[in-house]
């Protein structure tokens, strides 16, 4: 199957999104040349066309139409819109939810809402502007990859408050770790090894998009937490000596 414009629409909408071949040949178990290959020859087959589609959360009939909103990505939210999400749990849930790409069906297995409650949230989540609901409680996520939430925001601050909750665990199951350390480093090394926490994020988020092709039963639910502060405990700086 030949079709320059399908091929030109869909590298737009991975490059709003931010993935790179490399990241779709991860989510289609080949070969980053074999990628590379499909886009510069723009030849392949239908299934392997939707196959991308699905990867950037499009229809294929929706992708013959036009060229990504790319400007229509968000990548924060509004103090109000995160106001919104934090003074209702259910809501803030089924907003994580979305973000996780469950799918309506997943929503009801797993939590106490049935459809009608879930699509009634997805709706209000439509009107915030975090995604499109469409025919069939299809949802279409209009975060860019880029999204954070507000530093120091309501939703921030209501994850603070929950962090006595997630360290009240052992952290000694498989794929479960708990690192705290001190060192000192100078300016540019710091500044060096956020940039590597960032990426470290990044390949969470790039792998989480990866497996939400995979049924829910065999996705489990992990959070990662990263704090990097200049801090040293009370009692460390009672011991100080004076001007020091």
């Amino acid at each position: 199957m030949a079709a320059t414009p399908l091929f030109d629409a869909l590298k737009m909408h991975l490059k709003a999104r931010g993935m790179t071949y490399a990241h779709v040949a991860r989510a289609l178990g080949v070969s980053e040349a074999t990628v590379k290959r499909i886009f510069a020859t723009r030849d392949c087959t239908v299934a392997r066309l939707e196959s991308l589609c699905d990867l950037v959360q499009i229809e294929l009939a929706e992708l013959a139409r036009g060229l990504p909103r790319d400007n229509r990505l968000v990548s924060r939210l509004t103090g109000d819109q995160e106001r919104e999400l934090a003074s209702d749990p259910k809501l803030l849930l089924i907003a994580v939810c979305a973000m996780y790409q469950f799918k309506v069906a997943d929503m009801v297995e797993l939590y106490q809402l049935d459809e009608a409650a879930c699509v009634r949230l997805l709706v209000r989540l439509e009107r915030i502007g975090i995604l499109e609901l469409h025919e069939g409680n299809r949802i279409r996520l209009k975060l860019a990859r880029t999204f954070a939430w507000i530093p120091g925001g309501p939703i921030m601050r209501y994850m603070q408050s929950q962090v006595g909750d997630f360290f009240e665990h052992s952290f000694d199951q498989p794929g479960e770790a708990l690192r705290m350390f001190g060192v000192r480093l100078t300016k540019e090394s710091q500044l060096l090894l956020l940039r590597q926490v960032e990426q470290l994020a990044r390949e969470y988020a790039e792998q989480h998009s990866i497996d939400a092709r995979l049924p829910l039963a065999e996705r489990e639910h992990m959070t990662m937490l990263i704090a990097v502060r200049s801090w040293e405990p009370k009692f460390f700086k009672a011991l100080r000596r004076p001007g020091s």
